[in-house]
């Protein structure tokens, strides 16, 4: 009778709340999330780092978990990056931030055809005006619709375009990634 009780007692604990794949940097990291009604399971997370700072916890979830950078870019399918944020950052440091990393993975031309939504993104984060410790920036991939940019658990907008959402991926995974350690983090390794 007392293991019976135990394990209704756990099994209640457990759907009570998000089971929890992985704790980086003192943030509980669900291992799996919702985004546009799939199922994503948590890829990979690890740190952010710039020179000694810790910047944030950056987590990929997919569909299906995989160490394969070409198929992370080549899957059309729901995506989500989670940014946790470790410090403050204002809007014209994260922008910089994201447009260093496109550049450094896109050549000119790649760059000039995605001004537009590159514009769009700046404009989000120039609303967004900051971001503090504890928030966190969702970048969700939403098939048929864009990338959905989320702070502080509030939707900023929709950027349109898969080729704008491979261009995002590849500041953490591409081939000039923002920080190493994450991108093999971030790719489960």
């Amino acid at each position: 009778m007392r293991t019976i009780l135990a394990a209704t007692a756990l099994g209640l604990w457990l759907a009570a709340g998000p089971a929890f794949a992985a704790e980086v940097e003192g943030v509980n990291l669900p291992d799996a999330v919702q985004v546009g009604g799939s199922e994503l399971l948590l890829n990979g997370a690890g740190v952010r780092t710039r020179v000694f700072f810790r910047v944030y916890v950056g987590a990929l979830y997919l569909q299906k978990k995989t160490g394969s950078v070409d198929a992370v870019l080549g899957d059309a399918g729901a995506k989500r990056v989670a940014m946790h944020m470790l410090r403050d950052l204002d809007a014209e440091q994260l922008f910089s931030a994201f447009n260093e990393g496109l550049k450094k993975n896109h050549a000119p031309d790649q760059l000039a055809r995605l001004e537009p939504q590159v514009k769009q993104l700046e404009g989000i984060f120039t609303a967004v005006k900051a971001v503090k410790k504890g928030d966190v920036v969702l970048l969700d991939y939403l098939p048929g619709a864009g990338t959905r940019v989320t702070v502080r658990g509030e939707d900023k907008g929709t950027i349109p375009g898969e080729d704008f959402n491979r261009a995002l991926l590849r500041i953490w995974l591409g081939e000039q990634p923002a920080d190493g350690a994450l991108k093999k983090a971030m790719l489960g390794g």
